[in-house]
């Protein structure tokens, strides 16, 4: 019995030192670190796309992109830069859903990709 007690203070005391940790680290709203702005005029076809066939990235201002695949579980699938609007996604990438993040310039945006 007296054991069960000892284990439930240390995961209480471990709780409230990460909450503090946590509160410590907060993101100010003014470190440009962490601002995020969106990609004017993003588009992304066809999706769904078929695996190794092209995809068409564009935006207003058509500058380069750096484009990430994210599978649903968080890995990174592939990471690659675009000069082009054409991106052709590598056989490694198999059916599925996946997450795009496009960064153009200082914006940053995600989509939901889905490969059949």
């Amino acid at each position: 019995m007296a054991k069960k007690y000892f284990y439930t203070l240390l995961t209480i005391i471990g709780l409230i030192a990460t909450s503090t940790a946590f509160a410590q680290t907060r993101i100010q709203p003014n470190d440009a670190r962490y601002s995020t702005q969106s990609i004017e005029g993003l588009s992304i076809y066809p999706n769904p796309v078929v695996n190794n066939s092209k995809m068409y990235i564009e935006s207003t201002k058509n500058a380069p992109k750096e484009v990430e695949l994210y599978n649903v579980v968080g890995k990174k699938m592939f990471q690659v830069t675009l000069n082009s609007k054409e991106l052709v996604l590598p056989y490694s990438v198999n059916a599925g859903i996946y997450i795009m993040k496009i960064t153009e310039e200082n914006a940053t945006a995600t989509r939901k990709i889905i490969v059949k």
